[in-house]
């Protein structure tokens, strides 16, 4: 037999809400209550007096705000009484009440606000996990202006989950719209305070980027965004490579070592993931590095240049240095380069010696001069009315 359960009466409600709920609950309560006050003495006023509907709303709400504009009065002494009590009732008491509740309610909302108690109605934005151990109000502030540079992220909210700053976010970070909450990634409650499963991009920062023990903490925060079936928007820092298949197998999307100094390189590896990988290997000598040659470029466009690195498998062209000493990157691809030296990313196994750039250009300079006497000797053909060899 099913037990009977008493249903809680609005104060055992009101006990399970929290403050700011049960604040917004009674402010709910006293307008309903004012509401309710203000259409039956205007009802009483408009049936006892000499008013019509409207001169008896306009009388009650001068009333209620002591205007008292004097242009109308009640006459009879139900309309006397009765503004008597709802100016003691309605416009003294339960206003004040009211005004007290709604400064109470700013009050406790700039306190948690403060502290990183208060819960936002967040969807669609970012959620970063921890705080650099040294450094986290410039890496979050360098973060966001990176990030909100990116086309289609200008306004996205940023809420950070971490135990830092109980005094409050710096200015700096409030001021660029940062939010926090204090909380930490282990704990499922802060996870949906912060809204992870609506958030756009989740970002779990190493507890300590020069302790590979912090991994641990990563991987549980990981292994709960997992069993949330989150891990597909998650990019994570793991100090020692050699744990980065344990966060593969749990469907991190993005996993990347931990760059202090560069929070560029999470921006990219968030809304272009892949690409930290790219950006990774720029920092090593394992698999590839920019490498720099001393070489005199002339009589060739920097697309030239490109094409004739690839066809000669020697690397990819990222820049140039021209005679000012200036570096160049990623030039328009018709503009004729003129300088003294090239940026290029090679194997670090079998980096080419500048002989075999030089000899991959001079061998493109007479493919572009052969192609470009071809190209006039058929177009004087054209112009003569002749047909090309090979058509016949």
């Amino acid at each position: 037999m099913q037990r009977y359960r008493r249903p809680l009466n609005p104060e055992h409600q009101l006990a399970h809400l929290p403050m700011s709920g049960i604040i917004r609950t009674r402010i709910k309560r006293l307008f309903i209550i004012l509401l309710a006050l203000l259409f039956a003495q205007t009802l009483l006023i408009w049936l006892v007096e000499d008013l019509t509907l409207f001169e008896s709303a306009w009388m009650t709400m001068t009333t209620l705000v002591t205007v008292g504009y004097g242009d109308f009065a009640p006459a009879t002494t139900v309309g006397r009484i009765s503004t008597i009590l709802m100016m003691f009732v309605a416009a003294i008491t339960i206003m004040t009440l009211i005004v007290s509740d709604f400064i109470e309610y700013r009050f406790y909302r700039r306190e948690r606000i403060l502290t990183g108690r208060w819960i936002y109605p967040m969807q669609n934005h970012i959620v970063i996990i921890n705080t650099p151990q040294k450094g986290g109000e410039q890496y979050f502030s360098r973060f966001a202006s990176q990030m909100r540079a990116v086309p289609g992220y200008e306004t996205i909210p940023i809420m950070i989950l971490t135990r830092q700053f109980p005094d409050g976010l710096p200015a700096e970070l409030s001021d660029q719209g940062l939010v926090h909450f204090h909380g930490s990634g282990s704990d499922p409650a802060a996870f949906k305070a912060v809204h992870a499963g609506s958030a756009r991009h989740i970002i779990v920062l190493a507890a300590d980027e020069s302790d590979p023990a912090s991994d641990s903490l990563t991987f549980d925060i990981a292994h709960r965004l997992s069993e949330s079936n989150l891990c597909h928007h998650v990019t994570v820092e793991c100090v020692r490579d050699e744990n980065r298949a344990r966060f593969k197998a749990l469907g991190v999307r993005t996993i990347l070592r931990p760059v202090r100094t560069y929070p560029e390189i999470m921006v990219r590896s968030v809304v272009a993931p892949g690409s930290e990988k790219v950006l990774e290997d720029l920092f090593n000598y394992q698999q590839d590095h920019p490498h720099r040659y001393e070489i005199e470029l002339d009589d060739l466009t920097w697309a030239d240049i490109v094409s004739a690195l690839i066809r000669h498998g020697i690397g990819t062209a990222l820049a140039y240095i021209d005679n000012n000493n200036e570096i160049i990157c990623h030039p328009y691809t018709i503009q004729e380069i003129h300088g003294k030296g090239l940026i290029v990313l090679v194997k670090s196994s079998e980096t080419p010696s500048v002989e075999t750039l030089e000899q991959a250009l001079t061998s493109y300079r007479a493919f572009i001069r052969k192609w470009h006497s071809l190209q006039e000797e058929q177009a004087a053909r054209d112009q003569v009315g002749e047909k090309p060899a090979s058509a016949s």
